[in-house]
């Protein structure tokens, strides 16, 4: 498989866990650090109708193609330069509409959800294979949705160049928000 050329990063879009909105602590650190890089966070359409839980995979990454869209018009960047991610849920949306064909420059996935918390055979993994281009996985060691031995073992699937950082806690590591920062920014310089 050939593999996609490098795009400089021309804008980054986020997208929340599934029990938290467009205003996570962790995403409002990762936009205030990027800047003046053009960023936006967005939050999925149940959130938006008021409505608890997540939405079916499809709705969620129909949400994450139409804010792509509207991020690459209002950046005026090609959409090949769009970085996408985010955390847990959010980040998982992004990369599997990747998989199906949105352009990407590269994915930031912060506690990346491998699988339910003690249910190690569901793994949240078949796209993998499509993901032809740079993946920043950013997990606590001790994250119940995935332990660092099982994202090494299972990003091996993914074709394009795989950046593992992890960083003390569980799967919202409290008080590493400086860590997770550091290593987007620096994983974002490098694709420049």
């Amino acid at each position: 498989m050939a593999r996609s050329p490098r795009r400089r990063p021309g804008a980054l879009l986020l997208a929340p866990g599934a029990g938290a909105d467009r205003n996570h602590r962790t995403l409002l650190a990762v936009e205030q650090a990027v800047a003046p890089l053009p960023t936006a966070r967005l939050d999925f359409p149940a959130r938006k109708a008021g409505r608890k839980g997540v939405d079916r995979p499809p709705v969620a990454m129909a949400a994450v193609r139409e804010e792509a869209e509207a991020l690459v018009s209002s950046a005026g960047i090609d959409p090949r330069q769009l970085v996408l991610g985010g955390r847990s849920f959010g980040g998982r949306m992004c990369s599997m509409a990747v998989a199906e064909g949105l352009p990407a420059a590269g994915l930031v996935l912060l506690s990346y959800p491998l699988h339910p918390p003690g249910k190690h055979d569901q793994r949240r993994v078949d796209h993998f294979p499509a993901l032809d281009l740079p993946c920043l996985f950013v997990s606590g060691e001790r994250d119940p949705f995935g332990s660092p031995d099982e994202l090494r073992a299972e990003t091996k699937a993914i074709p394009g160049p795989v950046t593992l950082v992890f960083v003390p806690g569980a799967h919202d590591p409290k008080g590493q928000d400086d860590a997770v920062v550091t290593a987007v920014v620096d994983w974002l310089r490098s694709l420049r």
